[in-house]
């Protein structure tokens, strides 16, 4: 079932708006798939005008920069620590853009879009209360 993007048929009031169209292809979104963590997976899709977006379905490593040296480095990732976006992502490893994960160079947070840039990029962070 596809997720549709468009207009709302109620008013802010709560009364009834009569649609002038029907649903247009543009306006219906892709399934949900979450990044998670695993063996290295990346999914091509077209988007409009025929380009193309990739997304990371699982992940393995990420790219982290270390503001500390300056330097680029690629991480295992071990686990999902934080992620703003849902509490439950936590329990599941979904990875998103903001979430803190836990690598064997330290805490990361991602600062790439996973879903939509088909790259796992982050930042290391220093934190008191990892836990």
């Amino acid at each position: 079932m596809g997720i549709w993007q468009g207009r709302s048929r109620r008013k802010t009031t709560g009364g009834r708006l009569r649609p002038n169209r029907k649903k247009l292809r543009f306006e219906i979104a892709r399934e949900l798939q979450h990044a998670t963590i695993g063996a290295g997976t990346v999914k091509r899709y077209r988007v409009r005008g025929a380009n193309e977006k990739r997304r990371i379905l699982t992940a393995r490593s990420i790219n982290v920069y270390d503001p500390a040296t300056k330097s680029m480095k690629v991480a295992k990732v071990v686990t999902v620590r934080e992620n703003p976006a849902n509490p439950n992502y936590v329990q599941r490893n979904v990875i998103t853009r903001g979430a803190i994960l836990e690598t064997d160079i330290g805490l990361v947070q991602v600062r790439s879009r996973p879903g939509q840039d088909g790259v796992l990029n982050g930042v290391r962070v220093e934190r008191a209360s990892a836990a």
